[in-house]
């Protein structure tokens, strides 16, 4: 579905999570991209949208006034030593992939991501998810370990490729 739109990225606001739940439950039920197996209902989503602050935001891709994509950074861990280190993820839309909106959603969390001074991203990618792990390099990740079969998802026990982004 080309497009000749230009796509807007900006912070995610609480009537964006129906979107990005639906991005995410597409994600759950049809890719690798994510763990989780069961799809997640708007409430929930609109908890994980509150545990988000500034030094750890969602931002939404814009596509004709549909959100299509989105991205996030996340507490790596609640314990204070980690507070430099943040995950990155980012998801868009089966209809809106291979558009070029997934790298802009990452180059933008990685500029958030700068913005707020964290010292490393880190990001989980399972094995198969190529896309995500080209975008990753080009953006600069770099490979520092995988988890062997850690995972089990369609039936497969699948590995976790830990990639990190050192930022200053």
């Amino acid at each position: 579905m080309a497009t000749s739109s230009i796509v807007k990225i900006r912070r995610a606001e609480l009537g964006d999570v129906p979107a990005i739940a639906e991005i995410y439950n597409e994600a759950i039920l049809t890719t690798v991209a994510t763990f989780d197996t069961e799809p997640k209902t708007v409430a929930d989503r609109e908890q994980w949208f509150r545990a988000h602050d500034e030094r750890h935001p969602i931002l939404v891709a814009v596509l004709d006034g549909k959100v299509v994509g989105w991205a996030s950074l996340t507490e790596w861990s609640d314990r204070r030593a980690y507070d430099g280190t943040a995950e990155a993820s980012f998801y868009v839309h089966s209809a809106f992939r291979h558009q070029g909106i997934g790298r802009k959603l990452l180059e933008e969390i990685i500029a958030e991501a700068r913005r707020v001074k964290l010292h490393t991203l880190l990001g989980r990618i399972a094995e198969g998810s190529d896309e995500s792990m080209h975008l990753s390099y080009a953006a600069g990740f770099v490979l520092i370990g995988t988890l062997k079969e850690v995972g089990l998802k369609f039936g497969r026990l699948l590995d976790v490729h830990l990639l990190q982004l050192m930022l200053d």
